[in-house]
């Protein structure tokens, strides 16, 4: 049995060896034989290759969820500062001894529901977060100075304050007869026009002195000289000084009006002149002069300020119920 062979050991098949190049590159029909990577190799690199790739597709995929992360998230807005009330300016910030409307500018103030004005407190016309209206009212007594103005929440605690905001001050006219009128109601101004109480009371007498501080002028007719060393029945003496007023209403802008009618009390006014008939009286025996008005369930209350007796303020119901049952009266309403 003939043992096998194989070419490669064949002495009549010889090793064909490949040609060269000059480099010592195998050719394969003119051309170099590429040479292959060993398998380790060659899985390497494309262990690499693949490597490279997911690497940059996860850079990208990380880039563009940061993008679309971004775009996505919303900003969260910060809590706003709560804003403390403060009052800056009052407008005007002088005003009428008789009280006046204001504004009142500042910061924080849309919850405001009352203004002091020193000791009085009142209701708002309107409030917003930098402005409210309200009427500041008569000051006290009718006397100047300044006071505080306060801010008033809901529940009637100080929201802001500034003192010494508003100033009263008296600028002639019905302010400057009340503020004389509550000034000499019981401190008697006998220096410059005495005191005629000796002569039969001092009422007239104070009245018609109210009526020259809000700038009557006296005349022939209506005086008191040299601290009632010479005054006229007009001045001093109640039935004179009525018909005075009669005979002369139209020049001195006067009109009439009941006690008894409501309509003809919601007419009057602060410094309009009061004449009383005592019971069944048909002369008038007493004068006084308005110093307040409220409206209390649809009704006017009117008080007076007086001499003999000494007030500063008189009702008038009680007067002419109560002190004096069954008195009459009118008003002589002062319309200038």
């Amino acid at each position: 049995m003939s043992e096998p062979h194989n070419d490669f050991s064949h002495p009549s098949a010889p090793f064909d060896v490949p040609a060269r190049d000059a480099a010592g590159v195998p050719m394969s029909q003119g051309r170099p034989v590429p040479r292959r990577l060993g398998g380790s190799r060659e899985v390497n690199r494309r262990a690499v290759l693949g490597g490279f790739v997911a690497a940059s597709a996860l850079l990208l995929a990380g880039c563009t969820s940061t993008v679309v992360g971004a775009a996505q998230r919303k900003a969260v807005p910060k809590a706003s500062a709560t804003v403390q009330p403060a009052v800056s300016t009052i407008e005007p910030a002088q005003t009428s001894v008789l009280g006046q409307q204001v504004t009142i500018r500042g910061v924080g103030l849309q919850n405001v529901k009352q203004v002091t004005f020193g000791d009085a407190t009142v209701a708002v016309s309107s409030a917003s977060a930098d402005t409210v209206v309200a009427t500041a009212p008569a000051a006290v007594n009718y006397q100047p100075g300044s006071v505080a103005v306060s801010l008033l929440g809901p529940s009637g605690s100080v929201l802001a304050s500034k003192p010494n905001a508003l100033q009263y001050t008296s600028a002639g006219g019905a302010a400057a007869q009340m503020e004389y009128a509550l000034q000499h109601w019981n401190s008697y101004n006998t220096a410059q026009y005495g005191d005629l109480n000796p002569d039969g009371g001092d009422c007239a007498n104070f009245v018609s002195q109210t009526l020259i501080a809000r700038g009557w002028t006296m005349n022939d007719d209506w005086y008191n000289h040299d601290a009632a060393a010479d005054w006229s029945p007009a001045w001093g003496y109640v039935p004179a000084m009525d018909q005075y007023f009669s005979d002369n209403a139209s020049s001195l802008g006067l009109e009439k009006l009941d006690f008894a009618s409501q309509a003809d009390r919601a007419k009057a006014a602060l410094g309009d002149v009061a004449i009383f008939f005592w019971g069944d009286d048909t002369s008038p025996d007493h004068t006084q002069v308005v110093d307040k008005i409220d409206v209390v369930n649809g009704q006017y209350k009117i008080s007076m300020a007086s001499h003999n007796d000494d007030y500063d303020y008189r009702d008038l119901d009680t007067t002419i119920t109560t002190q004096h049952p069954g008195s009459t009266g009118h008003f002589w309403h002062l319309t200038r």
